[in-house]
């Protein structure tokens, strides 16, 4: 496995491989999200990959941003880049798969529901908690998560910031395979083997099919997300959030 800074690139067969290596909470940033996308450019390239797996090593898949440990001074900024880049992940060329083995948490939610399956296990959580540290959602998430699971659970999941189990978040279409936990990255590699099973261009052709507009919706759901992350990021309620969130306690909110 080769690697840059932060993700390790592998291939298994006709399978490109992308692990996140930031253990144990794989916390991201705009230079995670900006490796990713070039690992995910160079497999659509390659000739010989004809599907790829995005994985974690450590406790949680993505637990978002590390709102508890970063400065507040300029972060809509930064999360106006982080959130650029993101959109290349969108407009990848071929078939993705995501090992989803613990927590996916806001921003880490959007960053699970990239790929066009997941595999999950009965510790998997899933949660788009930011109405919880007070600000809103971002990372394409107000357009792909209604996408999978129905605009009401995607309300539910938005307006109480409730984290979903891995059975749940199967049941709900939110992930396609449930496994036990020690098995989740081979069942992911294995359903990308299957699907690299196919003609590559008949599935590429057939993928862009079926997710025409896709990317560029996602691209418009962002520019509205960052405009309203911009300025509830600047609340008093987004302070205490991050604040009482970090302190594991309900938010004391002055809406303002």
């Amino acid at each position: 496995m080769s690697a840059t800074k932060d993700i390790g690139i592998s291939t298994d067969g006709a399978v490109g491989i992308v692990e996140i290596q930031r253990p144990p909470h794989n916390f991201f940033d705009n230079s995670l999200i900006n490796q990713i996308a070039d690992a995910f450019e160079a497999f659509d390239k390659d000739n010989g990959i004809r599907a790829y797996v995005l994985c974690a090593q450590g406790k949680s898949f993505c637990a978002g941003a590390d709102f508890a440990n970063r400065p507040q001074t300029g972060s809509a900024e930064s999360g106006k880049h982080l959130y650029k880049e993101a959109t290349r992940l969108f407009r990848a060329k071929k078939p993705s798969v995501g090992a989803i083995q613990g927590p996916a948490i806001g921003g880490g939610l959007g960053l699970a529901l990239m790929p066009d399956f997941r595999v999950t296990c009965a510790e998997g959580r899933f949660a788009a908690n930011f109405t919880r540290l007070g600000f809103h959602p971002g990372f394409s998430l107000t357009f792909t998560l209604p996408r999978l699971i129905g605009q009401q659970k995607a309300n539910l999941m938005f307006y109480t910031g409730r984290r979903i189990g891995g059975e749940e978040a199967v049941a709900w279409g939110m992930a396609d395979l449930l496994v036990p936990l020690a098995d989740v990255r081979k069942a992911a590699i294995d359903l990308a083997k299957e699907i690299a099973e196919s003609a590559p261009l008949a599935v590429q052709s057939t993928r862009e099919t079926m997710r025409r507009g896709f990317a560029d919706a996602a691209e418009i759901a962002t520019e509205r997300e960052l405009t309203e992350q911009d300025w509830t990021r600047k609340t008093e309620d987004f302070k205490e959030g991050v604040k009482s969130y970090a302190e594991k306690r309900p938010g004391s909110w002055k809406g303002r």
